[in-house]
C-alpha cells in the first residue's frame, strides 16, 4: 500500500501556547481503488454464478423473468448479478394438507404438513339422504413439473383446498350417510384421488395426487350422533360374531373332512381287497376247470381224494365198510390203539 505524506510548515508557538506538531494526511492511489472495486465485482459475480440444488429438488432458471431451463440436483451455474434467477422446487417431497382439523406443522426430508385454519365449515357436508356429516380427510401430493407448478396457477394451496373440498362434497352428496361411514369409505378415497388428478391435469398444475385418506367420519353432535354410535356398535358386534363363526368353521370343517377322507380310504382299501380276493378265486377255479377238461378222470380222482382227506381229517369216530358188506374195519379204534 502506497501513501504520500505532505509536510506542513511548523510555525513558532505564540506566547502561552503549546507548540504544534506537524500532521500528514494519507491519500489512496487510483490503482488501489480500482483493485478493490474489481475484487468486489469479482466476488459478486462468483457468488451469484453458482447455486446448489438439493437431492429432493429441481430448480427452474429464469433469465430476465423468462423461463430458460429446469436443472436437477447438484452444483449448477447461471448468469450472475441477477441476470438469471433460480427457484428450487421440492419435487421429491410428499406434501400433506389436512381438512376438517388442525395439526401441528412439521417439516422433514419427506413430508411437509400445512396448517389448515379454516376448519369450521369445510368438514360439514350434506349426504345423499339429506343428513349432515362431519368429515375429516387429508390429501398428499408431489410436485412433478416445477415449471407448471410455478406459472400455471397463482394461488396453489388454495386451489388444492378448493378442488379437494369440491370433489369430496360431490362424492358425499351422492351417498347415504350409513354407506359413507361403513362400506363406501375406500371407494370414496379412490374415486376422490382420480377426480382430483383429472382436474389438476386440466389446470396443468404439475401435481400428482399420491393419496386421499378419510380420517374421522361422524354425524353431528346430539341424538343423531348417539344413534349412529349405537349402529356402529351393532355393526362391530355383527362383524365380531361373523369372524367367530368363520373361526369355528375353519377349525371344525377341516377335521370333519379329514375323518371323511380316512373313512373313504379305508372303504376303498377294503373294496380293493375283496375284489382282488374274488379275482384270485376266479383264477383258481379257471385253472382247475382247464385241468379237469384236459384229464377228466385224473382230476375226478384227485378231487375225490382231496374231499375224502378233508372229511377224514374232521372225523373222530369213523368206520370203513366193505362195499360188498362182507366185513368192516374200525378205523377209529386203530387210531386209539396207537
Amino acid at each position: 500500500m502506497a501513501f504520500t505524506f505532505y509536510e506542513n510548515s511548523q510555525q513558532e508557538p505564540k506566547q502561552g501556547e503549546r507548540p504544534r506538531t506537524s500532521r500528514r494526511k494519507p491519500s489512496f492511489s487510483p490503482k488501489l481503488i480500482w483493485a478493490v472495486l474489481a475484487a468486489i465485482v469479482l466476488i459478486a459475480v462468483l457468488s451469484t454464478s453458482f447455486f446448489v440444488v438439493d437431492q429432493t429438488e429441481q430448480a427452474v432458471v429464469l433469465r430476465f423473468g423468462k423461463y430458460i431451463k429446469t436443472v436437477g440436483p447438484g452444483l449448477q451455474t447461471k448468469l450472475p448479478l441477477g441476470i438469471d434467477q433460480n427457484y428450487n422446487i421440492p419435487t421429491q417431497v410428499v406434501q400433506t394438507m389436512t381438512f376438517g382439523y388442525n395439526v401441528a406443522s412439521s417439516k422433514n426430508a419427506y413430508t411437509t404438513i400445512y396448517d389448515n385454519t379454516d376448519v369450521n365449515n369445510e368438514s360439514m357436508m350434506l349426504t345423499g339422504d339429506l343428513n349432515i356429516i362431519d368429515l375429516e380427510w387429508i390429501v398428499q401430493y408431489k410436485i412433478e413439473n416445477p415449471y407448471q407448478w410455478l406459472f400455471s396457477v397463482e394461488y396453489k394451496e388454495q386451489t388444492i383446498k378448493d378442488v379437494s373440498r369440491s370433489v369430496l362434497n360431490q362424492l358425499v352428496g351422492n351417498l347415504p350417510i350409513l354407506s359413507i361411514m361403513t362400506s363406501e369409505r375406500t371407494a370414496i378415497e379412490i374415486e376422490a384421488q382420480q377426480l382430483m388428478q383429472e382436474i389438476f391435469n386440466k389446470y396443468n398444475f404439475g401435481v400428482k395426487v399420491v393419496t386421499v385418506k378419510l380420517q374421522n367420519i361422524v354425524p353431528p353432535e346430539g341424538d343423531v350422533q348417539d344413534a349412529f354410535e349405537d349402529v356402529n356398535k351393532a355393526i362391530q358386534d355383527m362383524n365380531r360374531l361373523i369372524n367367530e363363526g368363520k373361526q369355528n368353521y375353519n377349525s371344525e370343517i377341516p377335521a370333519a373332512q379329514g375323518e371323511a377322507n380316512q373313512l373313504i380310504q379305508q372303504a376303498q382299501g377294503y373294496a380293493a381287497e375283496r375284489v382282488n380276493t374274488a379275482k384270485g378265486d376266479v383264477a383258481r377255479f379257471n385253472s382247475v376247470r382247464e385241468a379237469y377238461e384236459t384229464t377228466k378222470s385224473v382230476t375226478a380222482v384227485r378231487l375225490y381224494l382231496e374231499t375224502m382227506e378233508e372229511i377224514f381229517s374232521k372225523a373222530t369216530n369213523l368206520t370203513v365198510i366193505d362195499k360188498n358188506l362182507d366185513n368192516f374195519l374200525p378205523i377209529s379204534q386203530i387210531g386209539g390203539a396207537k
